[in-house]
């Protein structure tokens, strides 16, 4: 059992004119991602990408990729003919599976000078050859719980937009001062503040874009210092 609080300074950096990239994993450049991963992800990527700016055009293939808006508003298109706009709250999922292109963009015009913060995530399905799929669900009443909320899950019986990995689920909390969420028991786990600060059982305190990483644990207390946001990758397999 193991516990690894990794903080926020400690994240891989890379950033050009129009990107700010905080990477949990090295993604930006010639990584072994795989090699890299803990569990099954191997990105968690927390970007701001400049107004009117973004990625044009680029290919992916056999690739889970799920897509989380903090602040901002992301525009998406892809080659199967999906679009739309990604707002916090909503949960975008895409199975590039034998090929799929698409085009990220802050929505946001030059002259709206919105910036767009979001968390993009990456695991690999459990099977290659998949039928490119996209899926998207807006989770914000949910979340008005102060639960602890699966968003996005390939286990089965479990709710959210579907993943094309059978080990592996997505959770997300929004809490208040005080409120608390226990860490689900799992052989790999990735625990992420994404906005706020919470204490961690066992670790302490925990700043915005720390993390702790598990292997082999879980039902730890993680409560809210402030309000808060919370992600939680659930995970059954590994690439070993």
């Amino acid at each position: 059992m193991t516990l690894t609080h990794i903080p926020s300074e400690q994240r891989h950096h890379w950033w050009n004119e129009w990107l700010d990239s905080q990477q949990s994993f090295p993604a930006t450049g010639n990584y072994d991602l795989p090699a890299n991963a803990h569990g099954l992800l191997m990105v968690h990527n927390e970007d701001t990408v400049s107004p009117g700016e973004g990625f044009d055009s680029h290919q992916h293939e056999n690739m889970e990729i799920l897509t989380w808006v903090l602040e901002g508003t992301l525009e998406h298109t892809d080659s199967e003919g999906h679009s739309g706009l990604i707002r916090p709250g909503l949960i975008q999922r895409m199975s590039a599976g034998t090929g799929i292109r698409r085009t990220e963009r802050n929505a946001s015009s030059l002259t709206g000078r919105d910036k767009l913060r979001v968390v993009q995530m990456w695991i690999p399905p459990d099977t290659d050859g998949r039928v490119p799929s996209y899926d998207e669900r807006d989770v914000r009443d949910e979340l008005a719980n102060g639960e602890l909320v699966c968003v996005a899950s390939g286990i089965p019986g479990r709710s959210g937009v579907n993943i094309g990995n059978r080990f592996a689920a997505l959770h997300v909390a929004r809490l208040e001062p005080g409120q608390s969420i226990t860490v689900p028991d799992a052989p790999f786990g990735h625990v992420f503040i994404a906005d706020g600060s919470a204490v961690f059982e066992d670790i302490g305190n925990l700043a915005q874009g720390d993390a702790v990483r598990l292997t082999s644990t879980g039902g730890h207390r993680v409560t809210a210092s402030t309000a808060s946001e919370i992600m939680i990758w659930e995970m059954h397999a590994t690439f070993a």
